[in-house]
């Protein structure tokens, strides 16, 4: 460049040669060329030299967050995996924690109906057993009054005073024997 500012210098001239101090002649233009190649380095040095650090560090900064960003993205897929794995097995577990607890329930309910049915039998038994003693005992009752009944008959029937126990013995037979015929 330097070369191409002399050689413009040269020719732009009265003929007389190239002078540098002579702003009109091109000597602005070799001012200008030679502050600016002398500047350079100091520039590049100076403003360039940071100013490409700084990209470099920031292009290494979003390199490595897309590739933190591709980890975590990769790691959340494969906790979601996970997580879709163990929410399977949980709602299985559920299921089969739900399909025990019916079978058990259904066991109680039918041991609670099987001892329902045998204390409700146990209840029938034991009211059959009192009515019947409550018969017997009426039954007892009413012979005890036929008899009496049939004395006081055949004693005003006979007019004699029935009422012995060898009377009340042969009523009650009669009696007893009179039950079984039937």
């Amino acid at each position: 460049m330097l070369s191409t500012v002399l050689t413009l210098g040269f020719l732009s001239g009265d003929g007389g040669g190239f002078n540098p101090i002579d702003l009109a002649a091109g000597g602005n233009l070799f001012w200008t060329a030679a502050i600016f190649l002398i500047s350079v380095p100091f520039i590049w040095k100076v403003v360039m030299g940071p100013v490409t650090r700084a990209l470099e560090e920031r292009d290494q900064r979003s390199e490595r967050a897309i590739a933190a960003a591709e980890k975590a993205s990769k790691d959340a897929e494969a906790a979601r995996a996970t997580l879709e794995v163990t929410l399977g097995e949980a709602r299985a577990e559920a299921a089969k924690l739900l399909a025990d607890a019916r079978t058990r329930a259904e066991a109680r309910a039918h041991e609670i109906e099987e001892g329902a049915k045998g204390e409700a039998a146990k209840l029938l038994d034991g009211a059959r057993r009192a009515i019947q003693a409550e018969q017997a005992k009426a039954v007892s009752a009413i012979r005890t009054e036929v008899v009496e009944l049939s004395l006081r008959a055949a004693s005003q029937v006979l007019e004699r005073n029935v009422g012995s126990d060898d009377d009340r013995r042969i009523a009650r037979q009669v009696v007893s024997a009179g039950e079984k015929v039937r």
